[in-house]
């Protein structure tokens, strides 16, 4: 039964498409993003969860087209033409809140030449309002939640064979939107999905255009759904993973996945869990690098949260491999940690540096400004005390930001209620200027964020960088890393240069 069943799947072609999205603001970071940007950078992420997807349907027999048209750099009239060729049964198309009007229009032009093409959207914007995109393009199924892999399987299995579709999807019925229910995740084990088939999903694209690799070519994993703390109130990925649903794949599972990595000779992995697993899963994990000497083979990198390991658990990560750690500072001020349910104090980030720098760690901070309630002094606080970091040598690298509050957030259901939001044209979320109501003008906080930026090099940060330089791959990395450094400031235009 199982041959035949491979064998029809085999008439069936699936495509997980990306595609070209023109604009003047450079390059849209979209895949494997929490919060949207337009970068000038040229970075480019392998999105994970689609990417077990794509894996797992091959295995079942069909034949799966890995088309990231924005990773290969492709023309939109290419793209358009290379699938009209290829004239897939299912495209899946990822989006998020900042593109989803390109995304309709695409639509509609797929539809247009491929009318029997099954078009299907999935992401965290239509998570938070699934039927829009019904009422605005021709699309003909959405799947909430941040399963896509698991839902990918299921709307294949439905379509081709005739299985019952699970809670979450979306869908025309009759001349009228249904669907089947409040999306479920707890059901879904993760260690029942394969581990991703680099060469599908063709991993040479995304090995070497991203400012998290120190060595390259590197790679990104994840080994839970999403963050264990899941509460913050602006993380687009709550919407898609809300509290309570977080799982991991098992330790045995992502070991194996590293070690198929450097197999291929991936140098380095960074685990884009929302927060890496604590307690006995990193532990274990840990040892298990050391055991099988892999800690000698790759050096990792992931998320992490203030306050949550120990110096002991920190030296441990350093001996298994662990070199690039990112937090989210957010802000300086416990007001507004307190109100984004960040549950940190401002003092937890310079008292966990203090130890990820001690085991050997480089930490990498993240940064926000514009929240409705904070004047120009607490953002200033903020930045004051980013800029103290780097001076004592506790954070290697930054990314500062405009807050923006996604559609299906906390944040964005108190801006609604508050009447904080400028606007609601889905184009203006893109982290190039505020959307809600601040004490802070526009043009003061994109300054702002210009001036962390270029604030943080300090004549002791230079000199601490050119120090820590040992070989040729720490070279390459600094000359790289100055590069995208100062792309990155053309995502924040300074207003008079708009004149």
């Amino acid at each position: 039964m199982k041959k035949v069943i491979l064998a029809a799947n085999k008439k069936y072609s699936i495509s997980i498409s990306y595609p070209p999205l023109d604009s003047p603001k450079g390059i849209p970071f979209l895949a494997q993003n929490r919060q949207f940007q337009w970068t000038n950078t040229g970075n480019v992420i392998l999105p994970v969860i689609p990417a077990y997807g794509a894996t797992a349907l091959k295995k079942l027999g069909y034949k799966i087209y890995w088309d990231d048209a924005i990773a290969e750099k492709n023309s939109y009239k290419k793209w358009l033409n290379r699938l009209k060729k290829r004239c897939p049964n299912i495209i899946f198309i990822e989006s998020k809140t900042p593109v989803i009007k390109k995304h309709w229009l695409i639509i509609n032009e797929i539809k247009k030449v491929l009318p029997k093409s099954l078009v299907v959207l999935m992401g965290d914007h239509l998570t938070a309002l699934p039927e829009e995109s019904f009422d605005n393009s021709r699309v003909d199924y959405v799947i909430t939640g941040g399963d896509y892999d698991f839902m990918m399987l299921n709307l294949a299995d439905h379509i081709t064979n005739g299985t019952k579709l699970e809670p979450g999807f979306y869908y025309r019925f009759k001349n009228k939107v249904v669907n089947t229910g409040i999306f479920a995740l707890k059901h879904h084990n993760l260690d029942t999905i394969p581990i991703i088939d680099r060469q599908l999903t063709k991993w040479k694209l995304y090995g070497n255009n991203n400012t998290n690799f120190k060595y390259k070519p590197g790679a990104y994993i994840m080994s839970g759904r999403d963050c264990w703390w899941g509460k913050c109130t602006f993380c687009s990925w709550v919407t898609t993973h809300p509290f309570g649903t977080f799982r991991t794949f098992s330790v045995e599972h992502t070991i194996k996945e590293i070690e198929y990595l450097v197999s291929l000779g991936i140098k380095e992995i960074f685990d884009d869990a929302g927060t890496l697993p604590i307690g006995p899963w990193l532990n274990n994990l840990c040892h298990e690098l050391i055991k099988r000497g892999l800690n000698k083979k790759v050096v990792l990198g992931c998320n992490m949260r203030f306050g949550a390991l120990t110096q002991a658990q920190y030296d441990l990560m350093a001996k298994a491999g662990f070199r690039f750690i990112l937090y989210g500072l957010e802000s300086s001020s416990s007001r507004t940690l307190k109100l984004i349910k960040k549950n940190t104090l401002p003092k937890d980030a310079r008292k966990t540096l203090v130890m990820a720098k001690k085991a050997g760690l480089q930490p990498h901070v993240t940064i926000m400004i514009g929240y409705p309630w904070e004047k120009l002094s607490d953002a200033q606080r903020t930045l004051k005390e980013a800029r103290h970091l780097f001076k004592d040598g506790l954070a290697d690298s930054m990314q500062a930001t405009i807050v923006i509050p996604y559609p299906g957030t906390s944040l964005f259901a108190q801006c609604q209620k508050n009447n904080w939001l400028l606007t609601q044209d889905w184009n203006d979320y893109d982290m190039r200027q505020p959307v809600m109501k601040s004490p802070i003008k526009p043009e003061i906080q994109l300054k702002l964020v210009r001036e962390l930026f270029y604030g943080i090099l300090t004549p002791n940060f230079i000199w601490r960088k050119i120090t820590s330089i040992r070989n040729i791959d720490d070279i390459k990395y600094l000359a790289t890393y100055a590069i995208k450094y100062l792309q990155k400031l053309r995502d924040f235009p300074d207003v008079n240069e708009k004149k």
